[in-house]
Parts: C-alpha cells; structure tokens; sequence
C-alpha cells in the first residue's frame, strides 16, 4: 500500500477511537527495498499520537532496530499453534525462526504481541501446547491474539471444513480462558473469526479474560465486524475502553 493511504487509514482508525494502529503485510520477511516505505508509514503514524504495530514476517536485528528507531512500538509474529502441530501447518519457516525474530524484537527493545489461530485441525493437547508455548517464552508477549480460523475456500484448511465450523464455540473460550490465566498480565486479543461468532460467544470470551480486540472491516484478508458492530456489541455488553498510565492496557483498541 501506499504510505499516504495507510497514514489515512490510521487517521480514521483514531478518530473512530483506536489507540494502536496495527500495519501488516502477508510476507515471508521484507526486504530492504521495502524498508523506507515501512519506517516511513512508521514515523507518520506515531507522529499523530496512535502507538504502532506492524507483523511484516521475519525480520533481521538491523531491520528490528531500524522500526524500534523509527517509532514502532509492538510488532507481531505469532507461533500459530503448537510446535508439534506446526510442520503440519506451515512449510515457509521453521518455529525456531519464529522464536529467532521474536527474540530479535526483544534485543531491539519493541513490545511483543505474538499469538496464533485455533480451528486449523489441531487437537486440544495442540491447544495446551500452543498456550504453553507462549506462557513459557523468557518474557510473555505484551499482546496475546487468539484467532479463530476462517476458512477460506481455494485453501487447505478452508477446503478441509467446508461450511463446517472449525472450532466450538465453549472450546474457543476456553482457550481465551489458559492464555488469561497463564499469562495474566498480558492483553489477550480477541482477533480474526469474530465476525462469525455469536454475541454470547464474544460475550463469554470477554468474561473468560479477553480485554483487547482488533477493530476495523478487515484483517489483511478476512473480514472483521467494523467500528459500528464493535460499538454495539460493547454498548449492549457495558464495556468500555480503559485508558490507564500504561500504554498497553486498553480494553479495546
């Protein structure tokens, strides 16, 4: 995208009532032809008060360092599920070279969000192991999202459910309800695959220990509910956002 339509995007994002503006790009890692375009969109969003986050892939430790410099604030690369569901998932990298750019966000001094999606055919030891996987990290990611799978047809996965659903519901909550209680200091984020949940099951997902969503019509290639649905459901429910002195603890953003 070009730089001056996602600093229009966050502009939008903010007056809507987001406080972090997420930018991701669906690559392997980015190459450093693409490096000025991104610390650019970087600097231009900080610089309207928004805290950043991008998930661009692997990066490098001069890549990481570069972002960190540039104002970024949190950057996402998550496990997707456990280590020994993975190889089963995904062939483009290994989950040590998950661990290996998580690390190098660390050493760069950026927050880290880092979660991953349920639903993918994994089973509820997976689901363990998933949780376990981040609650064991030497420092828990500042952000937690827990996507629920949405299948999208053409693919695997998507071609594997069909218009079956991927997960239960109550099996969803409950797996918001170990990435509370394992890491309680984090932000668990309840993330893609919420369009197509219930407004019980959101509800119950709030009550199990989520306290963050992704707002907005869509992430990267799925749809999401948008401001408007967000507003609703928070206004049926009594929610509202939470503003406290550290920056990381909002209730929806």
């Amino acid at each position: 995208m070009d730089a001056d339509a996602v600093i229009a995007a966050a502009r939008e994002a903010k007056a809507h009532g987001s406080q972090r503006f997420c930018m991701g790009a669906a690559w392997r890692e980015p190459k450093e032809r693409d490096m000025p375009a991104l610390l650019e969109m970087v600097s231009e969003v900080k610089a309207m008060g928004l805290e950043t986050c991008m998930t661009l892939g692997m990066l490098t430790g001069e890549q990481a360092r570069a972002l960190k410099d540039a104002g970024l604030d949190y950057y996402n690369h998550n496990i997707d599920t456990s280590p020994e569901h993975y190889g089963d998932i995904i062939t483009t990298r290994t989950f040590q070279e998950r661990l290996d750019t998580l690390e190098e966000v660390r050493k760069a001094g950026m927050a880290v969000c880092c979660g991953g999606i349920v639903g993918m055919g994994e089973t509820r030891a997976d689901r363990v192991g998933f949780i376990h996987a981040l609650a064991t990290l030497p420092r828990h990611p500042e952000s937690v999202p827990v996507n629920a799978l949405v299948p999208v047809k053409g693919t695997v996965l998507g071609e594997m459910w069909g218009d079956e659903k991927p997960i239960d519901d109550i099996e969803f909550v409950r797996t918001v309800a170990v990435a509370r209680i394992t890491m309680p200091k984090s932000m668990v984020r309840l993330s893609a695959g919420r369009e197509s949940m219930s407004e019980s099951t959101q509800g119950l997902c709030f009550l199990a220990g989520a306290n963050s969503i992704f707002t907005g019509d869509r992430l990267l290639t799925t749809p999401n509910a948008g401001d408007n649905a967000d507003a609703a459901l928070f206004a049926k429910l009594g929610l509202k956002p939470l503003v406290a002195e550290e920056p990381m603890r909002v209730a929806a953003e």
